[in-house]
C-alpha cells in the first residue's frame, strides 16, 4: 500500500491558521504565557484560540460540530505549535478523549459531550493510572459497582493530568474482579469499563502532586468515595473497556510524538540562528566549526527520520489500519521522536552555552518537556517490549 501524506487544501489552511493564531503568544503575549505557566494558571485565552482555529474538532464527526479531518492534520497542528515554542500539552488529553468518544460512545453520549469539546466549553481528562497500576493497567483496583440505575465508584487514581481544569474525566475502573475475569476467554482484557465522571461529583477529592516544573496543567491524585453516576455514562460495552482504552492511547502517543517533533525543530532553529551570529574567535561564526555544526546536522537527520514515522502513524490511524499495527507505529514514532527531541534540545543547549540557562531562551523549560515525554505517557522500555513482542514475535518478558 502506498503512503500519501499530502494534505488537502483545507487541511493546509488549518495548519497555517494555527501558526497565525499562535503568533501573539510568541511575541507580545510571550511573557504573559510564561508567567501563567510558571504560576500554574491555566491560559484560558490560549485554550479558546485552539478551539477557534478548529483543533478540538479534528477528530469529531461533522454531525457533532467537528470537522473530522483526521489525526494527521491535528498532529501537524501540534507540531506547528511546539515548533513556535508553545506547548500544546493542554490539548493532548481532550483530543485523545474526543477520539475515544467518537469511535466508541453511543450517539446519545456523543450528542451530550462532543459539541462542547469542539467549541472549547468542555474539557476532559483521562484517569487510568493508579499507585499499583501504572505500567500494568490490568492491576487497577478502582471499582465501579452497578446499584440500581447508578454506578458507584470507589478507589484512587494518581498522576492524572489537568483534572483541576477538566469538567469531566474518562475513568477506567474494574467492573469484574481480575480473578473472575481470568476465567473469561478474553482473560485479563475482560472486566474493565470506561465511564464519564464529572470532576466535581460528590465524593471526589483531588490532591496536587508537587512537580519540579510546570506545563500549565497540574498532576493530581484523585480519590473516589462512593461517587455515583448514571448507569448510561459508559463508553463502549461494560467489561470490554481494556481494548477501548489501549486503542485510545494510540492517538495520544502519536500526538506526543508530534509535540516532540515540534520541540526538535524549535530547538534546532534557535541553536542554528545563534550559531550563525555568535562569534568568539576572529570574525567567524561558531556555526562554521564542525564541533558545532556536525552535532546539529546529526540532530536534523534524526528529526526528519523520526518525523516521517510520526506522519506514517497518523496517516495509518486515519486510514483505519488494524489497531495492533497502528499501535506498533504509534509506539515507534513516540520512541523515535521523544529521543530526537531530547537530543536536539541537549545539543541546542550546548550550542547556546550559558545563554541556554537564561529564562528568555526557554531552553530549560523545553528540556524538561522533552525529558518528560521520553518517560510519559509510556516509557521507552515498555515501548521496546511492545515492539519486540508484536513486531518481532519475541517471547513476552513480563
Amino acid at each position: 500500500m502506498s503512503l500519501n501524506f499530502n494534505l488537502s487544501e483545507e487541511n493546509h489552511m488549518l495548519v497555517d491558521a494555527v501558526g497565525e493564531a499562535i503568533k501573539p503568544w510568541t511575541s507580545e503575549r510571550k511573557v504573559e504565557l510564561r508567567d501563567m505557566v510558571e504560576n500554574s494558571v491555566f491560559p484560558e485565552d490560549l485554550w479558546q484560540t485552539f478551539a477557534d482555529v478548529g483543533l478540538l474538532g479534528c477528530l469529531v464527526p461533522e454531525q457533532y460540530g467537528g470537522t473530522d479531518v483526521g489525526l494527521l492534520p491535528l498532529a501537524l497542528g501540534f507540531e506547528k505549535i511546539a515548533a513556535m515554542g508553545v506547548s500544546p500539552n493542554m490539548l493532548l488529553v481532550t483530543c485523545m478523549d474526543s477520539a475515544c468518544l467518537a469511535r466508541n460512545a453511543s450517539d446519545a453520549i456523543n450528542e451530550q459531550y462532543l459539541p462542547g469539546i469542539v467549541t472549547g466549553q468542555t474539557k476532559f481528562c483521562f484517569a487510568i493510572t493508579e499507585a499499583d497500576a501504572g505500567t500494568n493497567s490490568f492491576n487497577m483496583k478502582t471499582r465501579a459497582d452497578l446499584q440500581g440505575d447508578r454506578w458507584v465508584i470507589n478507589g484512587a487514581k494518581t498522576y492524572i493530568s489537568a483534572v483541576e481544569i477538566a469538567d469531566y474525566m474518562l475513568l477506567v475502573a474494574r467492573t469484574t474482579p481480575l480473578e473472575e475475569a481470568q476465567d473469561n476467554q478474553m482473560g485479563q482484557y475482560f472486566g474493565l469499563t470506561l465511564f464519564i465522571v464529572p470532576t466535581d461529583a460528590p465524593g471526589i477529592e483531588k490532591q496536587l502532586i508537587p512537580i519540579g516544573f510546570n506545563e500549565g496543567v497540574g498532576q493530581y491524585s484523585v480519590f473516589f468515595d462512593n461517587v455515583e453516576i448514571p448507569a448510561d455514562q459508559v463508553v463502549g460495552e461494560v467489561d470490554m473497556g481494556a481494548l477501548v482504552m489501549f486503542n485510545s492511547l494510540n492517538p495520544e502517543r502519536i500526538l506526543a510524538a508530534a509535540m516532540c517533533s515540534g520541540m526538535s525543530r524549535h530547538a534546532l532553529e534557535v541553536a542554528s540562528d545563534y550559531a550563525k551570529e555568535r562569534k568568539v574567535f576572529r570574525d567567524t561564526p561558531i556555526g562554521a566549526y564542525q564541533g558545532i555544526a556536525h552535532p546539529l546536522a546529526a540532530c536534523k537527520a534524526e528529526h526528519e527520520a523520526a518525523r516521517t514515522m510520526m506522519l506514517k502513524a497518523a496517516w495509518a490511524f486515519d486510514e483505519n489500519w488494524d489497531s495492533a499495527r497502528v499501535g506498533s507505529l504509534a509506539n515507534m514514532c513516540k520512541l523515535l521522536n521523544s529521543e530526537s527531541a531530547l537530543h536536539s534540545v541537549d545539543v541546542a543547549m550546548e550550542t547556546l552555552g550559558g545563554s541556554a540557562f537564561v529564562k528568555e531562551t526557554g531552553m530549560l523549560q523545553l528540556w524538561n518537556g522533552a525529558r518528560l515525554l521520553k518517560t510519559a505517557p509510556v516509557s521507552r522500555e515498555m515501548i521496546l517490549n511492545f515492539i519486540a513482542e508484536w513486531e518481532l514475535g519475541l517471547p513476552k518478558s513480563y
